[in-house]
């Protein structure tokens, strides 16, 4: 029997024609018979545990229930799988040709969880599940051990799903649907699961923790960012290592925003219908694993490229937030595929009709919902965001239809489970976490119900400031509450201003180049023959559908964008900037590029001059918004005098230079407001006056230039004159005395600050 030293390579006989690494951390016996190679481990009693010859299997241990996975520990892994319902599981174990050589039973059930442990493997091992147990539809169960089965927590998924009928449990073709079993292998069409080595070298990067009412947030998607960026390596194109080259990070350093929000990043599938029509899903709302990075997004194919770019991004003073689906998955309903979750236990990963368990509760809209009422799938979708933020270093989410996660079996509740253990969870808690509140559920629609410690997309910040620039009448009194915060919805129980996350567009829906220029969708590229996306968009083309060579046309959209902007950065709250919008991005009038891996939905980085004035205007506000903290205090303006400070945090004046009335506000024909942000107001619950700039913010929608008489304050001795959206190119600073009348061009956003007495 020959001795090998730990990290020594050794050869088996011919007949196998396999090369084996020996775990680098024991000394180890090889024994080379007749039965080929083995490997006896000196923890294992003198046994065989491991024969390289195909017709010998593993001796597997018993291992442990957690953590669940497969974890390598230095010397071997460990495999854990929950199932409640299955009666058998088998691990499978796969070359890099995802050719089978191996299945091992795993041989211990505790807690309802299957485990074993290989001391011989090591990371690099591919594997993948099949799980036993009845094929009873009506029961809710849908178990097929002739279908391989993804792991729920692998960390990494190699190569691409490939659409075959027999990645469904059911026979296709049978009358019965999904009632009749089918019995083909699955095997060859579902990607694989690796074991990975989770060791990586963060050096000095850390998170940022960035405060909320500093955060300024850019929507972006890696693929989509990167495959047209010039500087990028074409090789590098659409990766996470192409979205960590130094031109990408340092102009987004640059722009001024501080958070970076990745649509889904998780290992998604390609939807079987798109592919027939030649598409992709391009979102990637369509999630197949929790816990692995997309492959495709990784030019290295290692995890540890993700890993690279948050430290890049982290090292440029960029947080990182990722967009998360824990609302559904890949599987759809009782027609879809069977590919992980459906056949490990249907009956406790998704919500399923409680008369009649064939069929599933489809509050996404997608096919299924996951339950998040299961404590098993609880903990799978918390331990998959700890491992997000932990292992690999993200600071924040955004979840995906999060109304869902909201859900009991009776409906939404903001005290349900997974709320509850996001704000207790001491990882958790420390995160950004922002809801995108809604789903299609009853009593999905839950703007402002969220808990504390939770931020939410504000949909109707969107759609009044919409409103009021495209000049639709009524939207005075709305419009001025979206600008201070949207108090009415979020001022309570200690939530402050930047609970509501306002954006003015968002990746679903027209780009603001698009709004400004298209009155309805152009969807045609997608091939649902237009019925697809929204039709409420709140758009205007101003006279002329898409492009144009009118040159008033073409300034009024200009000049609107620069509106849509300016208020975005100028209102209470934490602002959520689209990619590309700042340099005027179109999609050809496409608002549901979901599927459109294409031209359609990539940014084009080939800047026009538009698009070069928009993004010096974009620079320029961003700067003023970090000049002006009064833009973005921590408490809710309320309009009221302070009793001891006799000090009002906000005033709003009509064009005459009077405060606004009851009966101004109610004017359905008003479009145009002065809004005064005095910078002495209380900042914080300690009773002293403030020390900020105070500002003065002119808004005029109507199709009429409008006179404003500048109002006078007691603490200044004039106005100084800081921008004005019809003159974009105008940087001088000039000053206004108080009474003034200034002329506000139609359709256009101003900004004074105060020439305080107290600076003298």
């Amino acid at each position: 029997m020959a001795k090998a030293q730990s990290g020594k390579t050794t050869k088996p006989t011919a007949t196998t024609g396999e090369v084996r690494t020996v775990p680098s951390h024991a000394q180890v016996d090889i024994a080379v018979d007749s039965l080929g190679v083995r490997i006896i481990h000196p923890y294992s009693d003198g046994e065989i545990v491991r024969s390289f010859d195909s017709g010998h299997t593993t001796r597997v241990r018993e291992g442990l229930p957690v953590p669940l996975g497969a974890t390598w520990d230095g010397l071997g892994v460990n495999f854990a799988l929950f199932s409640a319902n299955a009666t058998k599981v088998e691990l499978c174990l796969f070359n890099e040709a995802g050719e089978q050589y191996d299945v091992i039973e795993l041989p211990e059930y505790t807690d309802e969880v299957w485990h074993g442990y290989l001391p011989d493997a090591r990371p690099g091992l591919l594997y993948a599940y099949r799980v036993h147990g009845p094929y009873a539809p009506h029961d809710g169960h849908r178990f097929n051990p002739a279908k391989l089965l993804l792991d729920p927590y692998a960390k990494q998924i190699v190569g691409e799903l490939k659409w075959d009928d027999a990645l469904f449990a059911y026979d296709l073709q049978s009358a019965k649907k999904d009632l009749h079993i089918d019995n083909r292998d699955s095997a060859e069409f579902l990607p694989k699961c690796r074991v990975i080595d989770p060791a990586f070298s963060w050096a000095r990067s850390r998170k940022r923790h960035i405060p909320w009412e500093k955060t300024l947030i850019y929507e972006t998607h890696v693929r989509g960012y990167t495959m047209r960026h010039p500087a990028v390596p074409e090789h590098l194109r659409g990766t996470f290592s192409g979205m960590s080259t130094p031109h990408i990070v340092e102009y987004i350093r640059s722009l001024g925003v501080t958070s970076v929000e990745l649509m889904p990043v998780h290992a998604f599938t390609d939807d079987r219908h798109l592919q027939d029509k030649g598409l992709h899903n391009f979102w990637g709302y369509n999630t197949l694993s929790f816990f692995a990075p997309h492959p495709q997004y990784m030019a290295t194919h290692t995890v540890n490229e993700f890993k690279q770019m948050i430290a890049t991004l982290h090292a440029a003073n960029i947080e990182v937030i990722l967009d998360v689906v824990y609302n559904h998955t890949a599987e759809g309903n009782e027609l879809g595929p069977t590919l992980s979750f459906k056949g490990i236990d249907n009956a406790s990963y998704y919500r399923l009709m409680p008369h009649n368990k064939r069929y599933y509760i489809n509050d996404t809209g997608t096919g299924n919902t996951l339950n998040l009422s299961h404590p098993r799938v609880l903990q799978m979708v918390t331990d998959s965001l700890r491992y997000w933020a932990t292992e690999m270093q993200v600071d924040g989410f955004r979840f995906d239809l999060a109304t869902i996660l909201g859900r009991e079996s009776y409906g939404f509740d903001e005290g349900c489970g997974f709320l509850d253990t996001c704000r207790q969870d001491p990882i958790l808690s420390q995160c950004k976490l922002i809801a995108e509140p809604w789903d299609c559920g009853p009593g999905g629609y839950q703007v402002g119900g969220f808990p504390p410690g939770w931020m939410e997309w504000n949909d109707r910040f969107r759609d009044t400031v919409r409103k009021f620039w495209r000049g639709d009448e009524g939207q005075l009194a709305q419009f001025a509450t979206r600008l201070s915060g949207s108090a009415d919805l979020f001022n309570h129980r200690g939530r402050k201003p930047y609970a509501s996350v306002n954006f003015i567009t968002a990746h679903d829906g027209f780009t603001l180049n698009d709004w400004v220029s298209y009155a309805s969708k152009h969807n045609e590229a997608n091939g649902e023959n237009g019925k697809d996306g929204s039709d409420n968009n709140i758009s205007a083309n101003y006279g002329v559908e898409g492009q144009t060579d009118d040159p008033a046309i073409n300034a009024l959209r200009l000049r609107q964008m620069r509106n849509m902007l300016a208020t975005l950065l100028f209102s209470q709250g934490t602002p959520m900037l689209l990619a590309g919008d700042e340099f005027a991005r179109s999609q050809n009038g496409n608002n549901n590029a979901y599927c459109q891996d294409t031209e359609i939905a990539w940014v084009n980085w080939n800047i026009e001059e538009k698009g070069q004035s928009l993004l010096l205007f974009t620079y320029r506000l961003i700067a003023l918004r970090k000049r002006f903290p009064i833009l973005h205090r921590g408490r809710f303006l309320t309009g009221a005098v302070h009793e001891k400070l006799g000090v009002k945090d906000v005033s709003w004046f009509q064009p005459q230079g009077e405060e606004m009335t009851d009966a101004a506000w109610k004017d359905p024909h008003a479009k145009c407001i002065a809004m005064l942000l005095d910078g002495r107001a209380q900042p914080t619950g300690l009773l002293r006056q403030g020390s900020l700039s105070t500002v003065l913010l002119l808004f005029n929608a109507s199709h009429e230039d409008v006179v404003f008489t500048l109002p006078s304050v007691a603490h200044g001795e004039g106005w100084r004159h800081i921008l004005d959206t019809f003159q974009p190119d105008d940087v001088n600073e000039h000053n206004f005395e108080f009474g003034r009348e200034y002329i506000c061009t139609s359709r256009t956003v101003v900004l004074f600050e105060l020439v305080s007495t107290a600076k003298h």
